[in-house]
This record gives structure tokens, C-alpha cells and sequence, in this order.
């Protein structure tokens, strides 16, 4: 009789940590992960208008998951936080403006109708 050896497996308890090169999500520029900045990802007033038409048209029981599910974080480098900041609040102000002109539009008829 020949004796067998059990077929050798890696153990559990050996970790491998695989070093991935991180880019900034807003410039494109490699960095490292000590510097990153983990925050939402930028999205435009555009990007949201047309992912929420385009989900209400073709998939409307997704709509809940697309406004409400909490975005994966990104990185961004630290030297970026301002400009982030900058582009974002201006992505509110024209989200915004652009609601007020599409309710003002709205309400145009019934605002003609009373002052006639």
C-alpha cells in the first residue's frame, strides 16, 4: 500500500493585500491611498435629469433605488476639495434654476388665465 499525502491547500489565515493604484475621480491624476479623499461621486444636474427621465420611462419601479440608494464612496485627491465643492454647489444652483423655470412653466397657463 502507498501511502497518500493530502493535496496541500493555502492556509485561511494568510492575507493578501493587493496594492491597486488609486485616480483622483474628478482631475484623472493618480494617488496614493494615504492622500485620498473618499466622498460621493460628482454628479451633474444634466447626468441626474436624464438617469431620472430615462428611468421613469423605461424601468419607473427603479426610481425609488436610483433617488434613495446611498452612492459607493470615489477618491479624490485633498488639493481638489475646494474645486469639488465649487462644482458641486454650482451643479445645485443650475438643478435649481432649472426646476423653477419647469414649474414656472407650469403655472404660465393658469397665471394667464387668472389675469385675463
Amino acid at each position: 500500500m502507498s501511502a497518500e499525502q493530502p493535496p496541500t491547500e493555502p492556509s485561511n489565515n494568510a492575507q493578501v493585500v493587493v496594492e491597486e493604484q488609486l485616480y483622483c475621480s474628478l482631475t484623472g491624476r493618480p494617488i496614493s491611498r494615504d492622500e485620498a479623499y473618499w466622498a460621493p461621486p460628482f454628479i451633474t444636474a444634466r447626468e441626474l435629469v436624464t438617469t431620472i427621465l430615462t428611468t421613469a420611462f423605461r424601468a419607473p419601479h427603479q426610481l425609488g433605488y436610483i433617488l434613495f440608494a446611498e452612492q459607493p464612496n470615489v477618491p479624490y485627491a485633498k488639493d481638489v476639495r475646494e474645486q469639488l465643492a465649487q462644482r458641486r454647489s454650482a451643479e445645485q444652483l443650475k438643478l435649481l434654476i432649472g426646476m423653477l423655470v419647469v414649474l414656472g412653466l407650469l403655472l404660465l397657463p393658469f397665471i394667464l388665465l387668472i389675469f385675463r
